[in-house]
């Protein structure tokens, strides 16, 4: 870790705005979308690291003066020596430099079992070149800062986890090097250690650069559980900040088919609508994107109003509590019905908000189990899913799922509900519809969006789905699929109407 002062200044790109930054890591990574600046910025931060007096190497995606580099094969034994150890190793056969006539060097393969030799160039690997120039700048340069641009050009997805395993192999023998690595694939986003986010900088199209100064011991601990679980998959949002993360495959590929239909095509540039394989996951990647300043969106399912990292992340943002703030003189009446005078002593919080959805919820769920009579279709449908959760559970007005299906009873019933209810929890179901629909546009000034009918199989076409949880999810998604596949763009925004609206608020740009 190295701490030096730089201000990079592009105004054709950021307008007045600078790129400030003052910690180092050993292993830095530039990131982001294609014209975003990574190139100019590296070539910025190089000239302040040689007017500092740090002696830099960049070695540009374009190559030139590759030959020149390649020449410490020739000159230095022991770098020629290693690369050969490590070639034979990456292509389990036996490699020597042979040098020609003119003074160069080749590469021979020995093949012992074939008992044959060859031009490794001309018989084995296009991208040979490549690895032997990355592998002579990280062994072969003297010079403290190592700058390569595209080190996956050419590469095999193989090969640039074998070099990013390099990289970190000589950081560590000679933790007084630095290096930066300007790249778009997701195999150099090698994250182990949450520390290793503080060398991320993400460039954006006409923004300053972002990235993380400061990780607190809360954070820490979330990243530690998580990175394990970080594939290359969910990678894709360094390289874009157009990314929709879901909680699970049958949302991507539901929100994936129904991409076509935004009114917006220019604001589904770049977007990736990536799984993240469940609803925590879903409240780490929030933080990751708000720390390193990226516009990541979320489409959520209701329950996630209920529990998880995600409601906590989200109500500790500060975009819902400023929304929140500037409607407090529109929404006073409404706040006063809700809360005594000693409570809006203190400010009207998302949590304290959700919180009161809450208590309205287990309210009228305790009422509705109690409820043993038939009445209509409808309620005793309704009825039916509260008592099997209190068949099955012991308590459980606490679980997220019994806060859900008693919401969706609310908001789908209605007035067939109040009609049900001893008239003070009657008068309960309004406020508590309006009081989802305000915190449904909080969340959403987080840039995230909650399915506000439950979760994305109450959206089907092909099946009825009233209530959570919901089972044979898979059976149901394949039909759906098999459906969305025969329809036209037309009809997909016809039946997946409510979807498409929400794809169309994620896409806007914020």
């Amino acid at each position: 870790m190295l701490e030096l002062e730089t201000r990079v200044k592009i105004p054709f790109l950021w307008g007045k705005a600078s790129f400030t930054k003052s910690l180092w890591m050993n292993i830095n990574l530039i990131v982001g979308p294609n014209g975003s600046g990574k190139t100019l910025l590296a070539e910025e931060l190089k000239n302040q690291f040689e007017e500092a007096g740090f002696d830099v190497t960049f070695l540009k995606s374009d190559r030139n003066g590759q030959e020149k580099l390649l020449s410490v094969i020739k000159e230095n034994a022991e770098i020629r020596a290693k690369i050969e150890g490590v070639l034979s190793n990456m292509f389990g056969k036996a490699i020597r430099f042979e040098e020609k006539d003119d003074g160069s060097y080749i590469p021979i393969v020995v093949n012992k079992s074939r008992g044959v030799e060859y031009n490794l160039k001309e018989g084995e690997c296009h991208g040979l070149k490549e690895i032997l120039t990355l592998l002579v700048a990280l062994y072969g340069c003297s010079t403290k800062v190592l700058i390569l641009d595209e080190p996956e050009l050419h590469l095999h997805p193989q090969f640039q986890q074998f070099f990013m395993n390099e990289i970190r192999k000589v950081s560590e023998k000679e933790p007084e090097r630095i290096f930066f690595l300007i790249t778009h694939s997701p195999y150099f986003i090698d994250l182990r250690f949450a520390e290793d986010l503080l060398g991320v900088v993400v460039c954006h199209i006409n923004r300053v650069p972002t990235y993380i100064d400061y990780l607190s011991e809360k954070d820490e601990i979330l990243f530690r559980r998580f990175l394990p679980r970080f594939n290359t998959y969910h990678k894709q949002f360094f390289f874009s900040d157009n990314q929709i993360f879901v909680e699970g495959y049958t949302d991507q590929q539901m929100f994936t088919n129904l991409l076509c239909c935004v009114e917006n095509r220019s604001g589904t540039a770049g977007t990736g609508i990536i799984d993240v394989g469940g609803k925590d996951e879903l409240g780490v990647f929030f933080k990751v994107c708000s720390l390193l300043g990226t516009d990541g969106r979320i489409i959520t399912d209701l329950d996630s109003l209920f529990c998880g990292k995600l409601r906590d992340v989200v109500c500790d943002d500060d975009r819902p509590q400023c929304w929140l703030d500037a409607q407090l003189e529109k929404q006073r009446g409404f706040f006063r019905s809700l809360f005594t005078k000693r409570e809006l002593e203190t400010p009207v919080t998302l949590e304290k908000l959700i919180r009161r959805l809450e208590v309205f919820i287990i309210n009228i769920g305790k009422f509705v189990w109690e409820i043993e009579n038939p009445i209509s279709p409808e309620i005793d449908l309704f009825v039916e899913k509260v008592h099997s959760l209190y068949d099955k559970y012991e308590k459980p007005e606490g679980l997220d799922t019994f806060k859900t299906v008693v919401l969706q009873g609310i908001c789908g019933l209605n007035e067939k509900l109040k009609d049900v209810l001893p008239v003070p929890l009657a008068l309960t179901v309004a406020p508590a519809i309006n009081l989802r629909n305000l915190i449904l546009a909080a969340f959403e000034t987080a840039r995230v969006y909650i399915l506000p009918d439950g979760c994305i199989e109450h959206y089907y076409t092909q099946s009825e789905i009233c209530y959570m949880p919901v089972s044979g999810k898979d059976r149901l998604f394949h039909a759906e699929l098999e459906y969305i596949n025969d329809s036209t763009p037309e009809e997909l925004r016809e039946d997946y109407s409510v979807l498409v609206e929400i794809l169309n608020r994620a896409c806007t740009r914020a």
